[in-house]
Formats: structure tokens, C-alpha cells, sequence
């Protein structure tokens, strides 16, 4: 009767092990060769939203498998006791938890899902919106996820959320520089000085905005270090959106010799204006060449034009043109620039003078 039992028991075991076995074969399976073949046919669809999908649930399914094939060969495992209830209740929290950490890699992919509502109803939704959406979406998920999976093992999550109540005021204190970030965020993104890929410049950063979250905002500087900047502190600086610009502003004042004629800056004016005006970079509706004032050092001339690219290496090529152009002027004309210089005169004591004299 003991032997048979023992062989009941080592059968009932061979077959947990086959079960569990055949289902990891069944995972490689569906790696290997459906989920490939799934992948092929949602890639030939108008959109590339369901390809996100099937990628956002690749990893959970594959854990999917295990959780199926574990909960199955423990039905056979004869050294446990498959009626106890807190079995099943592990088995439904492993669900949730796969079916949850697919939603959470697929609201990734969400982004795509808001910008294809904008395109089809026509709704403007700034790009900045977008990714903040995304991630409030993953919170959620997150939040529902621990609440359901609470309650499976019977907590009470109505008692938890009271807790925070009566806590609230000491959470309140805690968070309040995160609470702040959030808000700052929320100011960011209904005022919108800027969006993800402007290149904005602020007391304390400058360079293109990559991201933008519940706490920070990142931006890559120019030295390709990426610079996370707090929401609220960001939400209070003055920010200077260089990419709004429709145009950019050059001003020169160089400074001509006193002793140079009139008729040579009337001269030098008036081809430094010729050059702006034929200039392919140089905005045209605003140029200005003008003999501004009889400074200190010299004869000062204001030139100041738009150039029509914002981009930095566009704006720098067409300053150094004018300058080259400015420089070839002056030659022509035999016009020196003039240099910071000061005359001192020193008068002699007349009275010291007359004494001299008289002693000779």
C-alpha cells in the first residue's frame, strides 16, 4: 500500500516536471517562430502601433508561459496542497502583474496612439503634451495594478488611502519641493514657452529640450551634457526660445579715423548697404547703415541687418561674409579703423615760468 503510493507520488511528480517542461518548450516556440511570424504581418499594416503592441508584450508573454505552466504543474506537485486558497491567489496576482507590465510598455507606444487622435480629430496638442500624457498614463496603470493585486491578498486599500489622509499634512511637507516640480510642469505645459527640440537659453542652461517629466525637464547642451533642470525652478527663470526666432539680429558699430573725408564714409556707407542688400543670407526687410554718432575715439557707423536663418553655423557664415565684405571696403576706400585712444594736455604754472626767466 506505502509502495504505492510512493510510486503515485513519483508519477504525479514526473508529470509536474513534464507539464513545467512542455511549457518552457511552448515559450521557445512562440519566440522563435509565432511571435516572429505576428511581428511580420503587423509590420505590413498602415500603422506602427500594433508592432508596438506586440513588442510592449513580447517579454510579459514569454513570463506568461511560466506562470501558466508553473500553475499547472503544481496542480500535479504531490507535495503541496493545491486547495490552499493562497495558491490561487498568487497565481492571479502573477496574472495582473504580467497583463499590467505589458500596459506599462505599451503606454510607451501610447504617444503614438495621442499623436494619431491629434492628426485624425485636428486637436492641438502640443508636443511637450504628449510625453507628459504618456507618463501620467503609466502612473495610473501603475496605481490600478497595486490596488488590484492588494486586494487579492485582502488588503484593504480603502483603509490605505485614509491613512494618507490623516497623514496627508506630514506627506504635504515631505513632498513639497516634488509637489512643486509637478505643478511647475503643469505651468510649462499650458503657458508652452517652448517645446521638446526648441533651443531655449535660461539664466542657468542653454541648449535643445529633450524631455520633459512629472519633476524635470531635460536639456542637451551644446557641450552634449544633458542638464536636468527642476520644473519649478524652470517654471520661474525668464527662458529665451531661440527657435520662435523668424529671424536673427547682427549689429556692428565700427569706428572710422576722425581725419577720414566725408566723402569716404559717404563712400564706405553706401557699399556696405549695396553688400547687405545683394547678400543671399541677409534678411532684407530691415538694414540699416548709418553714421551713428562722432564718438570719443572715432566716427562711429551702426549697421545692423536680420539674417534669414536662425540655425548658428548659418547666422555665423553670414556674419564673417559682412566682415570679409566690411574689411574689402575699407581697403578700396584707404580707410583706417579707428583705435581707443585719449589726448592728455598739460599746461605749464605761467607763474613758475616767469620766475624761471627772471633768475636767468
Amino acid at each position: 500500500m506505502a509502495l504505492n503510493y510512493d510510486i503515485d507520488k513519483l508519477t504525479n511528480l514526473g508529470i509536474s516536471i513534464g507539464i513545467l517542461l512542455l511549457f518552457l518548450l511552448l515559450r521557445k516556440i512562440f519566440t522563435t517562430y509565432i511571435f516572429k511570424f505576428i511581428l511580420k504581418i503587423s509590420k505590413k499594416s498602415p500603422t506602427n502601433f500594433f508592432t508596438h503592441v506586440f513588442n510592449s508584450f513580447e517579454q510579459p508573454i514569454r513570463w506568461l508561459f511560466i506562470v501558466i505552466g508553473v500553475y499547472v504543474a503544481l496542480r500535479y506537485f504531490p507535495y503541496l496542497d493545491q486547495k490552499d486558497p493562497l495558491f490561487l491567489k498568487f497565481f492571479r496576482a502573477s496574472v495582473i502583474f504580467i497583463i499590467s507590465w505589458g500596459l506599462y510598455n505599451m503606454s510607451s507606444a501610447s504617444s503614438i496612439l495621442f499623436e494619431k487622435i491629434r492628426d485624425r480629430f485636428d486637436i492641438n496638442m502640443d508636443q511637450i503634451l504628449i510625453p507628459f500624457l504618456s507618463k501620467g498614463l503609466r502612473f495610473i496603470i501603475i496605481a490600478i495594478s497595486f490596488s488590484i493585486i492588494a486586494q487579492e491578498f485582502n488588503y484593504d486599500v480603502n483603509g490605505f488611502v485614509a491613512g494618507l489622509g490623516l497623514g496627508g499634512l506630514a506627506f504635504a511637507l515631505a513632498a513639497k519641493d516634488a509637489i512643486a516640480n509637478f505643478f511647475g510642469g503643469i505651468v510649462i505645459i499650458i503657458e508652452k514657452p517652448f517645446s521638446i527640440g526648441d533651443w531655449i537659453q535660461t539664466a542657468s542652461v542653454e541648449g535643445i529640450v529633450e524631455d520633459i517629466t512629472f519633476r524635470s525637464t531635460s536639456i542637451r547642451a551644446f557641450s552634449q551634457a544633458v542638464v536636468t533642470v527642476p520644473n519649478a525652478a524652470l517654471s520661474n527663470e525668464v527662458i529665451t526660445n531661440w527657435s520662435k526666432m523668424g529671424k536673427r539680429s547682427v549689429t556692428f558699430r565700427p569706428e572710422l579715423k576722425y581725419d577720414t573725408p566725408r566723402h569716404k564714409v559717404k563712400n564706405v556707407l553706401e557699399k556696405i548697404e549695396f553688400e547687405l542688400r545683394n547678400h543671399p543670407g541677409v534678411h532684407q526687410e530691415t538694414i540699416l547703415v548709418k553714421l551713428e554718432q562722432l564718438h570719443i575715439s572715432g566716427l562711429m557707423i551702426y549697421i545692423n541687418f536680420f539674417t534669414n536663418s536662425t540655425q548658428l553655423g548659418d547666422y555665423l557664415t553670414v556674419k564673417e561674409d559682412i566682415n570679409y565684405a566690411i574689411m574689402e571696403i575699407l581697403e578700396e576706400e584707404h580707410v583706417s579703423l579707428a583705435f581707443p585712444t585719449s589726448t592728455i594736455i598739460v599746461e605749464q604754472d605761467k607763474t613758475a615760468q616767469t620766475s624761471q626767466v627772471s633768475n636767468s
